[in-house]
């Protein structure tokens, strides 16, 4: 079960670990800047965690695949805990704001969540796509990752700047 072609996409997780790390550290750094602010507003601070969430876990993928010596087993295991709880604790914060009722429009709300579930699903099918040896899946990863920093950033930008108009 060791078919899977992980040495080929090294340089590629190398260079999505190096970039979340990054992205992570300026939203941490800009939310502790506007902390005061981001808390006066309801709701802000889960969206700040949910920025923080989608962009350290894929860190946290990335970080992952790149240990080596590991089964594919175990790989696809944590890439699936991983996916999946990446997934619980995005969707907890997002129900926790429609509960809240703050009056923001269904289409912002709708585009949050869409973005969420595009970032954290296909580190999920990535997982399963390497517990049952199906090389191509692999390709899933792409999108997750691109999709962690399209969500994290657009978070990012509502904290960081909307919250200042």
């Amino acid at each position: 079960m060791s078919s899977l072609p992980f040495a080929e996409w090294s340089n590629f997780l190398i260079a999505e670990a190096g970039a979340a790390a990054a992205l992570t550290g300026l939203v941490f750094v800009a939310v502790s800047i506007n902390l005061h602010r981001i808390l006066s507003f309801p709701g802000l601070a889960d969206r700040a965690a949910e920025s923080l969430c989608q962009l350290f876990g894929a860190l946290l993928v990335s970080t992952t695949l790149l240990v080596p010596g590991q089964s594919m087993t175990a790989i696809g295991l944590e890439l699936l805990a991983l996916g999946t709880t990446l997934w619980a604790v995005q969707m907890i914060l997002q129900v926790r704001h429609i509960q809240r009722k703050l009056g923001q429009p269904w289409s912002w709300i709708i585009q949050r969540m869409t973005l969420s579930q595009l970032a954290t699903l296909p580190f999920c099918a990535v997982g399963l796509s390497v517990l049952i040896g199906f090389a191509p899946g692999l390709y899933w990863m792409v999108l997750g990752f691109i999709f962690s920093f399209v969500a994290g950033v657009s978070s990012a930008w509502v904290l960081l700047v909307e919250i200042l108009r």
